[in-house]
């Protein structure tokens, strides 16, 4: 069980040599001249032997067990052991369990064919015996014929069962690996990305606010420090796998972002509490939305809305910015706060894949960062929709279903930690 399927390969076709010393008392006869016309003996011995040895052997070879040679074997295996057995009958009888043998291997793949066939080759064997010996010697050959055959069939079925399931474990590791893989670049390049992006705006603000304002421009650059250590504590955990992002804390984080890149936020929640992984992953949504908003939109107003019901959760992120496949890397026309400027080479290049560009037909063509999430949502049973968001701006629309019991025990541990 524990050995290699490459060893179990090279053991099997060892196995099955043994059972030719069943022949061991035919070959004496013939050697002490207690078999008439020894010569026709030795030629059908060495022949069964042959054809055993190729039926066997054939039949375990992955390249040549669906070729013709293995039942053609068989068949002329069948032939020598009908003729031997009704020629000489006594120890020669021993060659119709060893036909067993070999159409078990043969026929292992087929439960019908491998039944009927070892059941005619049983009944046969067993009247050949009763009418060449008796009673006794037809119940003894029908039975051993009839056994040899199914064991054989099964003991290999389920030798390969065995390979097959280990080849499967195997794949199913492999599996798991690329999937953790794919789950810690998505959560590094969301976390990653959207830091990058508070951070870059902010240190705008810093250079902008420090000639005029110093106090501000040293609560932007604390705010940096504060943006840089929350980015590690996440990192941390994402390597971990134990991240948990909680939908108020990435609506905080929404709202102070877009204020410092100078974009009026709007925030409405309605509904009961959502459970940890519905949150997991609108926070998700929220942040990748936010800094597609902040990088690429050119927008003055951004509104985010997340509305709860019995079955299904809604959050719409809707801006009023330059729209679908907008070149704009952040640049105000207008603007309470000011301009923003732009976010510069380097993010620019590493922001290239987050957001998604406008088609030649009009269609928007998602960027990795919602690619990324449209997978996550549809895993969970929801969906994300981006696109234009009427004549001008964008909106990203995401849904996800509602699980009652853990709506449940999110409004039992709200009451409790209330």
């Amino acid at each position: 069980m524990h050995a290699s399927a490459a060893r179990i390969e090279r053991l099997k076709p060892r196995t099955f040599l043994p059972w030719l010393f069943m022949l061991s008392g035919d070959v004496q006869g013939l050697f002490k001249g207690r078999t008439p016309l020894p010569w026709l003996g030795g030629a059908g011995v060495a022949a069964f032997m042959a054809l055993y040895l190729t039926t066997v052997f054939t039949a375990l070879d992955e390249r040549r067990r669906h070729t013709r040679t293995p039942p053609l074997a068989l068949a002329g295996l069948t032939a020598v052991t009908y003729a031997l057995g009704i020629g000489y009958a006594g120890d020669w009888l021993l060659c119709f369990p060893l036909l067993s043998l070999a159409s078990g291997v043969v026929l292992r793949g087929g439960r019908r064919k491998l039944g009927l066939f070892v059941l005619v080759l049983s009944g046969s064997a067993g009247i050949i015996a009763g009418l060449r010996g008796g009673p006794s010697d037809s119940l003894t050959v029908s039975y051993g014929t009839l056994l040899s055959g199914l064991v054989t069939a099964a003991i290999l079925s389920l030798f390969e069962t065995v390979a097959q399931l280990r080849a499967t474990r195997q794949e199913l590791a492999r599996t798991a690996v690329e999937k953790e893989r794919l789950r810690f670049s998505r959560d590094l390049h969301d976390l990653l990305g959207h830091t990058m992006s508070v951070v870059v705006v902010k240190a705008e603000a810093v250079r902008r606010l420090a000639p005029k304002n110093l106090e501000a421009a040293l609560g932007q650059a604390a705010d940096i420090e504060a943006v840089g250590r929350q980015a590690l504590t996440e990192i941390r955990e994402a390597v971990t796998g134990y991240r948990e992002g909680s939908l108020a804390t990435e609506l905080d984080r929404a709202r102070s972002a877009l204020d410092a890149a100078g974009v009026e936020a709007v925030v409405r929640r309605e509904g009961p509490p959502l459970a940890p992984q519905t949150e997991a992953l609108l926070g998700w949504v929220v942040r990748e939305g936010i800094t597609n908003v902040v990088r690429h939109s050119g927008a003055s107003r951004c509104e985010i809305e997340v509305r709860s019901g019995v079955d299904r959760v809604r959050l719409e992120i809707t801006d009023d910015g330059c729209g679908v496949g907008s070149r704009a890397t952040g640049t105000r026309a207008t603007g309470a706060a000011g301009t923003a400027g732009t976010a510069g080479a380097a993010v620019a290049a590493v922001a290239a894949d987050t957001t998604g560009t406008a088609g030649t037909d009009g269609a928007y063509v998602g960027g990795t960062g919602l690619k990324g999430l449209a997978e996550r949502l549809s895993t969970a049973g929801g969906s994300l929709e981006p696109g234009p968001g009427g004549r001008r701006g964008f909106r990203l629309v995401a849904e996800l279903p509602v699980d009652t019991e853990d709506v449940v025990e999110a409004e039992l541990e709200g009451a409790r930690t209330a």
